[in-house]
């Protein structure tokens, strides 16, 4: 019989194992939380501050690139050219204002980033369950604490028992267990333990205390919030654990070792400028000064650190639209080169939406009965013990999906019936541990000293509870794998009856064992896999990305997922097959090794085998992204190249042990980060060869006339004028740059492949050399047809600056003619022509400027040259162009 009353909890007895029921909190009101927020502030402790401007241009200040343009305005001035010094000293506040920009502009994504990757806590109020951010916590909440959670603020254990990793705080790396506080004050006072005097404090021994930032590694409780922010005992020692610092990524410092070498090599060159003019050319001191200083600023590629501040930077933040979190601005690196993605099935290939497809029951001598809802209109009547003790050994408002699954069932088909038994208290609960894969509830009865037990878990474990006999077993065992077979996922339920001695508290048996169950049946549950799986699994065949399965689950209901969503292919009998836990823990690196080149399914796994699983597959040269969402998960995802945290089922030590978090828990979404990490490493290549390829001419027009005995073709105001081009086109444009059609059909570039290789940076200085030579042949044929060299001079610098716009348009897009880039979706493109056409306007309308930029107003003879340079510019970038695409194609070039 079902259990007919609610009897008082009774207490089990010291070291029990069961988990005591109470009811939960109310929590507090909307109302009580903002009123406490606004007199107590946000659950913040003491962070770095944002970078001041001060500080931008300080930096600014100190940067090589003003530091000559100080030099290059001090020998005009000393020149007697005031002019030109106070339009130098002009472009420096120009320069500041864009690097302030940049910078502001950086600083919001990751502010952004930080915003979302913030701890999160589940607290009850208004008396619902609500997941906000750690830093909306207030004094008096109610926090619903479960293994993985990291503590958002100190509190005040109230209900359950768990334990807790406080090495934070006392440098003991054993967990400190957790019990409940006998009663609790309507408004609880904070805990201000003074950590750093003594690792054995005494608040630190209290066992009903948990101080914020420490990790729950077991247990579930409900805790009450008693201080926030800088009263927690974290804050009073000062400790930052809410903002971290993003280390330099790979690329970054691979960057700055190359503008150091070509630092270092500019300098070298100038002063050897310097020393040419003066002696080779006859030249006076400051003069030659001037030209050393022009030659270096053009040498410098101060572009670099720009382009992967910004584009890291900015790369992670559009990878957050997409619901994909990148905890460390390094991963987006890694994503462009991830040759294998192991994937958990629940949630990420399924939607973890878990609904009842089937009741079964046994009998003696036959498998029993089978209800299918589909189709159905009403629950048979030999299935409504097995649906009502189901329901019995489920939490009343469970947080698992087969258990919210289990209730919703109940509800829609024991609805009018005796067997719906809605709210019942528990009056003892033992919880599912590794030894024994199943729980138990125990109910009151109508009987004094009588109760009711529910139990549900693993097949195998629910049937070694009850003492199922061989041929029973079988049968069991026949229907679990035909269910598997289909992808279900199956639940043995059983029901039990306990008396306990008359007169006296009851003795509670230590283990579950301890009962006699009658098996009652399964209930199977579904979990559809998403509809979109399928597509992405697609794509990242494409991409060539090999998808590998790792999951706890059932060898064949993981198997019958797997050809669902077209993970493997049916007829290869090879990719079809699943390898165990069991297997792999009996096979040797090498054997294991072998077989996981034959093996995509990886089923019945424990953490330590995911970890063993990683770690093969990266000794074997992957690049290897993991998903998971448990504690026990965090090696493996640190383990891996690219650690994927689920964001919604994950716990935070999973969250934090993860590079990158997807805030809705989604294949797609993975796929979607592996695009978005190829276009934005895509994107830094075609900059970087912007970048080296526009510095060939400027260095050409600086050096070249010193060794030929022109005039002076560019001066630093020009360099300067530059630079205003070039930094936007490098920060702006191609950070925009959309992905291109073809970047999902390439495999992933190599692990080692970097934009700074000598195949990459030698593919741009062609282009720029091409250029350049190209516009020296059009000054040296205006030299020999006695053009005036300030007409000639003039020209050229104007059509560098036109150049510079065509090879923005040539290394947007390789796969199409420069000229095409005009309409393309990137709208700075159009802006950036439209930018440059008006400063050009500017400075050659404005008689003042044009005269201190040196320029003239080009003649009909000078137009029609301008026009045959451009064009033969344009020829030489699409030829360059074909040349670069073979080469990529063919794989010479990635």
């Amino acid at each position: 019989m079902p259990p007919e009353k609610k009897s008082p909890s009774a207490k089990p007895s010291d070291g029990q194992s069961p988990l005591q029921s109470s009811s939960t909190g109310h929590g507090l009101t909307m109302a009580e939380v903002t009123a406490r927020r606004a007199a107590e502030g946000a659950n913040l402790l003491p962070g770095t501050k944002p970078v001041s401007n001060l500080a931008l241009i300080r930096k600014v200040l100190t940067e090589p690139m003003f530091l000559m343009l100080l030099a290059a305005g001090a020998i005009y001035l000393a020149l007697g050219n005031r002019t030109e010094a106070l339009l130098l000293l002009g472009f420096v506040f120009v320069v500041i204002g864009i690097t302030l920009l940049e910078a502001r502009k950086t600083q919001r994504a990751l502010e952004s980033l930080r915003d979302l990757s913030a701890p999160r806590a589940l607290v009850i109020r208004d008396q619902q369950q609500q997941r906000i951010a750690a830093r909306d916590l207030v004094r008096g909440d109610l926090l619903i604490l479960r293994e993985g959670d990291r503590i958002a603020a100190d509190a005040l254990l109230i209900q359950g028992n768990v334990a807790v990793d406080e090495s934070l705080l006392t440098g003991e790396a054993v967990p400190v267990q957790k019990i409940a506080a006998a009663s609790t004050a309507a408004e609880p006072t904070a805990v201000t333990p003074n950590i750093a005097q003594t690792a054995a404090s005494k608040a630190i021994a209290d066992s009903h205390t948990l101080f914020a930032s420490t990790v729950v590694t077991s247990g579930l409780g409900q805790a009450q919030v008693c201080a926030i922010g800088s009263n927690t005992a974290v804050g009073q020692i000062g400790k930052d654990l809410a903002a971290t610092e993003q280390p330099p990524s790979a690329l970054q410092l691979a960057s700055g070792k190359l503008v150091r070498w070509v630092g270092s090599l500019a300098l070298l060159i100038a002063v050897c400028q310097v020393f040419l003019a003066w002696w080779w050319n006859d030249q006076p001191l400051l003069a030659s000064l001037l030209s050393g200083v022009a030659l270096a600023m053009a040498i410098l590629p101060e572009e670099i650190p720009v382009i992967l501040t910004v584009f890291l930077a900015m790369g992670a933040w559009r990878i957050a639209q997409h619901k994909v979190l990148t905890r460390q601005v390094s991963a987006v690196e890694s994503l462009g080169a991830m040759t294998v993605l192991a994937v958990d099935k629940t949630g990420t290939l399924t939607l973890n939406r878990m609904q009842v497809a089937e009741l079964a029951t046994q009998s003696q001598t036959g498998s029993g009965d089978i209800f299918n809802p589909i189709n159905a209109t009403q629950l048979p009547e030999v299935f409504h013990e097995l649906a009502e003790f189901a329901m019995l050994a489920t939490p009343g408002d469970p947080f698992d999906p087969m258990e919210k699954a289990i209730n919703e069932f109940n509800q829609r088909w024991l609805a009018g019936t005796e067997h719906l038994r809605d709210g019942r208290t528990p009056e003892l609960e033992y919880p599912l541990t590794p030894d024994i894969l199943a729980m138990t509830k125990v109910f009151a009865s109508a009987k004094p000293n009588q109760y009711v037990l529910a139990c549900k878990g693993a097949p195998e474990a629910v049937a070694d509870l009850c003492h199922l006999n061989k041929a029973q077993q079988d049968l069991l065992q026949q229907q679990i794998s035909a269910m598997a077979e289909r992808g279900l996922r199956v639940l043995g339920v059983a029901r039990g009856h306990w008396n306990a001695p008359a007169g006296s508290e009851p003795n509670w048996p230590t283990t579950q064992h301890d009962f006699e169950f009658t098996f009652l049946g399964l209930v199977a549950l579904a979990d559809p896999p998403r509809p979109e799986a399928r597509a992405a699994l697609a794509e990242c065949r494409r991409a060539g990305v090999r998808v590998i399965m790792m999951t706890g689950d059932h060898a064949d209901t993981a198997r019958a997922i797997a050809e669902q969503v077209g993970l493997c292919d049916v007829s290869a009998a090879e990719h079809a097959a699943v390898i165990s836990g069991t297997e792999i823990a009996a096979l040797d690196d090498a054997s294991l090794s072998q077989r996981l080149t034959k093996v995509n399914i990886c089923a019945r796994l424990r953490p330590e085998h995911k970890l063993r699983l990683v770690n093969i597959l990266r000794a074997q040269g992957e690049v290897v992204a993991m998903t998971g969402d448990g504690v026990n998960d965090a090696p493996a995802l640190k383990a891996a190249d690219i650690g994927i945290a689920m964001g919604e089922r994950g716990t935070d030590v999973a969250r934090e042990a993860a590079a990158i978090v997807l805030l809705d828990d989604s294949f797609t979404h993975i796929v979607t980060a592996i695009r978005q990490g190829r276009r934005i490493y895509d994107n830094i290549r075609k900059a970087t060869r912007f970048t080296f390829a526009v510095h060939m001419p400027v260095i050409a027009l600086a050096l070249v006339p010193m060794l030929l005995h022109w005039p002076a073709l560019l001066l630093p105001v020009h360099i300067v004028l530059l630079e205003l081009i070039i930094n936007p086109a490098c920060s702006i444009v191609f950070e925009a740059e959309p992905e291109s059609a073809q970047l999902m059909d390439q495999p992933p570039r190599q692990a080692t492949d970097s934009p700074f290789n000598l195949r990459h940076l030698m593919s741009g200085m062609l282009q720029g050399l091409g250029v350049a030579a190209i516009l020296l042949a059009a000054y040296g044929w205006m030299a020999s047809q006695a053009w005036d060299p300030a007409h000639s001079s003039s020209l050229i610098v104007l059509l560098l600056i036109m150049s510079v716009y065509l090879l923005i348009l040539a290394n947007r897009d390789l796969h199409h003619t420069a000229i095409l880039g005009l309409f393309s979706k990137n709208p700075w493109v159009l802006r950036m022509s439209g930018a440059i056409a008006l400063l050009l306007l500017l400075f050659l309308a404005i008689p003042w400027l044009r005269q201190l930029l040196g320029l003239t107003l080009p003649n009909a003879p000078e137009m029609w040259v301008a026009g045959a340079v451009l064009l033969a510019i344009g020829v030489w970038l699409e030829v360059m162009r074909w040349v670069l695409l073979g080469l990529l194609r063919s794989g010479k070039l990635r």
